[in-house]
């Protein structure tokens, strides 16, 4: 069975309930969902991945945060030049330019962000949130 990673950082729990949607998302699909905390993951893991996920809230001024998804993701463009990356997390306040920001940052390091654009959501996802973040897990897993 293919693994798919999904990658997230989150505080709260929000963007843990929208990765919990992703992976069944990818298990739904027929492939096999690994679901890892930044702080626990290695950018090296996606090395020979075609495609993985990550998440993370908005932080401070519309920020990801700081001190384990920024530098796990610096790590994760050195190796995702050809790879389909999908972007989700959720915001408190703002208008979203943390994920426009986020996005730009994955196609500059040369990756495909599924889509064009990440996914989000306001504070705790709701059912129709959870109902997308899976469609996004099958979307990636039938690449």
């Amino acid at each position: 069975m293919d693994k798919i990673f999904v990658i997230y950082w989150s505080q709260s729990g929000n963007t843990e309930a929208m990765a919990e949607a992703v992976g069944r998302g990818i298990t739904a699909a027929g492939k096999e969902a690994v679901l890892t905390r930044a702080e626990d993951a290695s950018a090296a893991d996606l090395a020979d991945a075609k495609c993985y996920a990550m998440g993370c809230p908005a932080m401070g001024a519309e920020v990801l945060e700081e001190s384990v998804m920024d530098p796990f993701v610096t790590e994760a463009e050195a190796v995702s030049g050809g790879k389909t990356v999908a972007l989700f997390g959720s915001y408190g306040w703002g208008d979203g330019q943390w994920m426009r920001d986020w996005v730009d940052r994955m196609s500059g390091s040369g990756a495909t962000v599924l889509n064009g654009e990440g996914l989000i959501c306001q504070e705790m996802p709701d059912e129709a949130a959870l109902a997308e973040c899976e469609a996004l897990g099958k979307q990636l897993a039938s690449l």
